[in-house]
Parts: C-alpha cells; structure tokens; sequence
C-alpha cells in the first residue's frame, strides 16, 4: 500500500552510476526514491520501512538479488522488477520462480523501466483495493478465489506468486478459450507486447509445474503455437 502521495520505490544496484541515472529520472516522473548498493542492507531496509515497489539488481554484494527476493518475497507484497546483466534465459527463470513480478535486461531503458513500474504499481493497487466484486471460479479440478488470491487443484492449496496467480486468473476468465500471448502480457503489465518477450512463456512454465501439469503433453494450459494459451476446462 503507497506509504505517501507519491510512490516510494527501493533501488537496489551497486553501480552507482545507473543507480544515480534510474533514480534521478524517476524522481523525474513522480516517484520518490531510495538507493542501497548492497544487497544485505537491501533485505534489511525492507524489513524496516515500508516500499511501494522494488528495483533489484542480481549481481549484488552482501547477498545476491535472486537471495534478497526469495527471503522478501513472503513478506513483500508490491511489485519486484529484476535487473539482469546479461538477459539470459537462466536469470528471467529463476528471477520468476523466486517470486519477481518482472525482469529487464540492462542496459536499462529509462522510459520502458517506467512504463513496467507504472503498469505492476497500478495492478498492485487495483489488488490493494480488492477484486471489484471478482467471485470465485471453478475450472476443472481448479479452485480459484481473487478476493483472498488463493489457488486449489483437488482441493490442495497451491503456492503461487502474484504474477503466476494473475496470469492464471485471467486464463481462468476465458476458460476453454484462446487468449493470444499479446493480449497476456497487455493486461497482465499495462504496457504493448514486445514481440521477443518470454516472460508469459516463462510464467506458464512455471505454472505448469506447480500444477504438475505435463510440460510435453499439457492438460490443464494448453498451448496454441503461434497464438497463445488455452486454459482447458476438463484436464
């Protein structure tokens, strides 16, 4: 929940040259900004003070940003954005599985990094708000509820991120339908579809396997080459 009129978001980068350019620029654009250069003093602040989003580097002294997000992420609700240097397949994965919202490779584009921030702060606080009225849904064996964002399969509560959960959620809305990968990502970040962007890919990845859902042959998300994803209504 926002701690003051203006965002509050936590810069974790120990380049202090981009970490200075990042800050200055969203401070720019109406945000207000902390900077650490330290991954250690990173978790520690989070577990003091109240952020409304994070921007968090992997390659970090002190504890490594794929660390700090793990440990914060049970007890962090807004929006983690992952800085990865080399944008490799590797980090997107793992950034994902421990709990990160989103991913950019550097170098870091100051008007696209905004525009994601911006995107996962409204969708943060649109949940903050609660559900609009959202009731729960039955999809197969699935059990979803946005008002408390809880996920069963056979009556086994699943643990998902809230990016994981979203993804799910709306595939659940059109349940037995085709929803192409462009309009994923647009309603899922609030920002176009960029045409080499994996991270809906990614996020059903992951979702497939905490389903248990068979990634050769799935049942439960059905993929459509070329189109997008379908969510089955009989696995």
């Amino acid at each position: 929940m926002p701690t003051s009129p203006l965002p509050h978001l936590l810069i974790v980068e120990d380049d202090q040259e981009l970490a200075r350019m990042v800050g200055q620029y969203l401070r720019n654009n109406g945000m207000e900004t902390t900077t650490v250069h330290d991954g250690r003093a990173a978790f520690e602040l989070l577990c003091d003070q109240a952020f409304d989003g994070v921007i968090l580097d992997i390659g970090l002294p002190g504890m490594d940003g794929i660390e700090v997000c793990r440990r914060i992420r049970p007890r962090f609700a807004g929006p983690i954005l992952i800085l990865t240097a080399r944008g490799e397949e590797i980090d997107e994965v793992v950034a994902l599985e421990v709990g990160a919202d989103d991913y950019m490779a550097k170098p870091v584009r100051p008007r696209a990094l905004l525009a994601r921030l911006k995107a996962h702060l409204r969708k943060s606080n649109a949940t903050d708000e609660g559900s609009g009225g959202d009731g729960p849904l039955t999809v197969g064996e699935l059990k979803i509820d946005p008002a408390v964002r809880e996920v069963r399969l056979r009556g086994e509560l699943v643990a998902l991120t809230t990016a994981e959960f979203d993804l799910l959620h709306l595939l659940a809305l059109h349940a037995g339908k085709v929803v192409p990968r462009a309009e994923l990502y647009e309603k899922l970040n609030g920002i176009p579809f960029q045409g080499m962007d994996r991270s809906i890919d990614l996020r059903v990845s992951r979702l497939r396997r905490k389903l248990g859902d068979d990634s050769q042959q799935p049942q439960i998300i059905k993929s459509i080459r070329g189109v997008g994803y379908l969510l089955a209504v009989r696995p």
